[in-house]
C-alpha cells in the first residue's frame, strides 16, 4: 500500500493518531471515510477496529470529523452494512 493512503488526525486531547484509509463511501450526499488504526510501532492495522468519519474538504484541503449524532452514525453504519450484506450474497 502507497504512503498516500495513510491520513493523520488528532485525537480528542491532540494526540496525533494515524490511519490507513481503506475506502470512501457517500451516504446522503455526504463523503465518510473508513479507516483503520495503524499501530504507529508496527505499522499493522487492527483489521477489527474500522473508525468511521465524516470529511469535510475545503478548496484542496481535507478534514476527517468524529461523526457525534447518532443517528448519522446509525445511517453510515446500516449502509455500510447493507453493502456488506448484498456481498456476501
Amino acid at each position: 500500500m502507497s504512503e498516500s493512503n495513510y491520513v493523520e488526525t488528532f485525537d480528542e486531547e491532540g494526540n496525533p493518531v494515524t490511519f490507513e484509509l481503506i475506502d470512501i463511501i457517500e451516504v446522503d450526499d455526504i463523503e465518510y471515510a473508513l479507516l483503520l488504526p495503524v499501530d504507529s510501532e508496527s505499522t499493522e492495522t487492527a483489521e477489527d477496529e474500522v473508525e468511521v468519519m465524516r470529511i469535510k474538504r475545503s478548496g484542496d484541503e481535507i478534514e476527517f470529523e468524529t461523526i457525534d449524532d447518532e443517528e448519522e452514525f446509525n445511517r453510515v453504519a446500516d449502509y455500510i452494512q447493507q453493502v456488506e450484506d448484498e456481498m456476501d450474497d
